[in-house]
């Protein structure tokens, strides 16, 4: 690898680290913004998700940039790819925040009420594989990546009894069902933000390993050519 080419690969963890850094900071903010009612902060990640756009915009200008003028090859190359992709998840993260944030302040119109499920467990466990497979991101490191894609059976297993749950809910009060319909829009996108990190966990097993792990065959995991 050329200095100038080392270069441009250590700015491009830099830009990847700080959007990692700035849509992290938005999930926590928004949980932090239905638990507690808060419809300033929640307004507020709504205001600055246009950083989160800007920043993913640079990253995949960056990746191209270095695509069209190094033509890496082998690990190098499994490494551009792999930050497309996780650019790409960590875009789709920030608008879940977002859209957590939205409901926020729907609830606000809401009197306030228990919800219908565990939210606060499920969010925690849901920050805590986001949180771990940046880590796992930032260290390559396989033994996190492997973590988050246990936990998210966590989250499924959750997500099945907060269906039932809500169910229940809107039975018992039918001529108000708004309440639990927001809750249920909530656990949805905690869902996809842990599917999201599952990706991005791994994502950072095929740069490490070299192969596909998302779709284990019965023999072996699916081989990838880079």
């Amino acid at each position: 690898m050329t200095i100038l080419m080392q270069r441009e690969f250590n700015r491009l963890k830099k830009s990847i680290l700080a959007l990692s850094a700035q849509v992290e900071e938005h999930v926590n903010q928004s949980v932090q913004a239905v638990i507690n009612r808060d419809t300033l902060l929640a307004q507020r990640i709504i205001d600055r998700d246009h950083e989160v756009d800007a920043r993913e915009i640079e990253v995949e200008e960056e990746c191209l940039k270095i695509l069209a003028l190094h033509q890496p090859v082998a690990a190098d190359l499994r490494f551009i790819v792999s930050i497309l992709k996780i650019n790409n998840d960590l875009e789709r993260v920030g608008d879940l925040a977002v859209s957590i944030s939205k409901n926020v302040i729907s609830l606000s119109r809401i009197t306030e009420r228990t919800p219908p499920f565990d939210l606060a467990g499920m969010a925690d466990i849901v920050s805590r594989m986001l949180r771990k497979s940046l880590d796992s991101l930032v260290n390559l490191d396989q033994v996190l990546a492997e973590e988050v894609r246990t936990m998210d059976d966590s989250v499924d297993e959750i997500n099945r009894d907060m269906y039932t749950r809500v169910k229940k809910c809107i039975s018992a009060h039918i001529n108000d069902i708004d309440f639990p319909l927001y809750y249920l829009t909530i656990s949805r996108r905690l869902e996809r933000i842990a599917d999201h990190a599952t990706n991005i966990a791994e994502d950072v097993l095929y740069m490490t390993k070299g192969h596909i792990v998302r779709h284990p065959t019965t023999s072996r995991d699916i081989r990838n050519p880079l």
